[in-house]
């Protein structure tokens, strides 16, 4: 895998750019959001890359930064997304933004984004909301989080933690529900839950 590519630019006509590293020219397509801060030809840049090898091609895509190649990965585990349109979602949106439309469920600003009609804004939104999660500490992303979420959340999570502990998923349901309060964290729906015991 070809994870990072320094060299200087050959070529640059968006999205594509031609990069010289030690001799061998690479093509690589590059989301707006990058190519629009990439220096001049025959300069020297570094990008983030992601190869994808295919039957009949091997791609090679480059980000500006981690962030923007993280989530270019993310999107392309969602059903129905491509590299493609990933790379259009990538220039058309910055990572913040698109992080805060999933999570705040805005499906009218994902379908301002070309390429992205309302059953694609809806999956991303299903989709990506889980993944963002997983990825939102390496990404730098702040979740955007009601306080009913949260409770909702802190319930789930103690659910969880007694279901490892061994109890069957329905009473360690019911142990939470009957002990769930107003303003409880996690560790402390799981004592209270443990103590009703």
């Amino acid at each position: 895998m070809i994870g990072r590519l320094r060299g200087i630019i050959l070529d640059k006509q968006a999205p594509d750019l031609v990069l010289d590293v030690q001799g061998v020219g690479y093509e690589v397509a590059a989301p707006m959001s990058t190519f629009c801060h990439l220096p001049g030809v025959n300069e020297e840049v570094s990008l983030f890359t992601h190869l994808i090898v295919r039957e009949d091609a091997q791609l090679l895509y480059g980000f500006a930064t981690v962030r923007e190649r993280l989530l270019f990965r993310s999107l392309l585990k969602v059903n129905g997304v491509g590299a493609k349109l990933a790379l259009t979602i990538l220039s058309g949106s910055d990572v913040d933004d698109f992080a805060r439309s999933v999570q705040e469920g805005d499906a009218a600003s994902l379908t301002r984004l070309p390429g992205v009609g309302k059953k694609t804004a809806e999956r991303l939104i299903i989709e990506m909301r889980d993944r963002l999660k997983e990825v939102s500490g390496a990404m730098g992303l702040k979740p955007v989080v009601s306080e009913a979420a949260k409770l909702a959340g802190a319930k789930d999570e103690a659910i969880e933690a007694l279901v490892a502990l061994g109890y069957k998923p329905a009473e360690a349901d019911k142990m939470v529900r009957v002990v769930a309060g107003e303003n409880l964290n996690t560790e402390e729906l799981i004592r209270q839950a443990l103590q009703s015991k």
